[in-house]
């Protein structure tokens, strides 16, 4: 199954009312693999992707759903503002470059502002950690305790390992993003 369906086949089961809309917010840092994940997810090429400058948004309709996602640019300069683009949130999506190590601290900061952030309260959080498919990536698990996520007490959360640019793990995490917008959602 390709990441798109996977994306349709969650949107069929978010359907309730006619045309409910899902505001989603996709962030992490500048290279983390954001644009690759939403373009996976839309069933576009993932080989000549740039850094954003700004956001992109996808929609996707069908059967009187709309999810609208939003991929805001991880730049240090383009994060203050972040908290722009924060309200009616549905669902948070944070990217993490699982390969990273030396920039764990710097993501585990900016996701702890996010958390803090009133547009946020209570907002079910998903996070990918992406580049499992590279060898110096280290295990969701070990991600999860570095970030202290078991703080997190006022949300619904979930750390999913993934691989953007393969897609693997990326289904999983829409079947978590399923099931939590639409608990919400009622």
């Amino acid at each position: 199954m390709t990441p798109f369906f996977g994306l349709l086949s969650v949107i069929e089961k978010l359907k309730g009312s006619t045309e409910q809309e899902v505001r989603i917010v996709l962030l992490g840092l500048d290279n983390a693999g954001k644009t690759t994940l939403l373009k996976s997810l839309a069933s576009e090429d993932v080989n000549t992707i740039t850094p954003t400058q700004g956001f992109n948004i996808k929609s996707v309709a069908s059967h009187g759903m709309k999810l609208n996602v939003w991929d805001i640019g991880g730049q240090r300069k383009i994060r203050p503002f972040w908290k722009k683009y924060l309200e009616n949130t549905d669902l948070l999506i944070y990217v993490i470059d699982s390969a990273d190590k030396k920039r764990f601290e710097e993501t585990g900061l900016e996701l702890s502002e996010l958390i803090d952030e009133e547009n946020l309260k209570g907002v079910p959080l998903l996070i990918f950690a992406n580049k499992q498919d590279l060898a110096t990536a280290s295990p969701a698990s070990e991600i999860a305790e570095g970030l202290n996520l078991h703080t997190y007490r006022d949300r619904e959360w979930q750390i999913q390992a993934c691989s953007a640019v393969s897609g693997e793990g990326v289904q999983d995490g829409m079947n978590w993003i399923c099931n939590n917008i639409v608990n919400k959602k009622k």
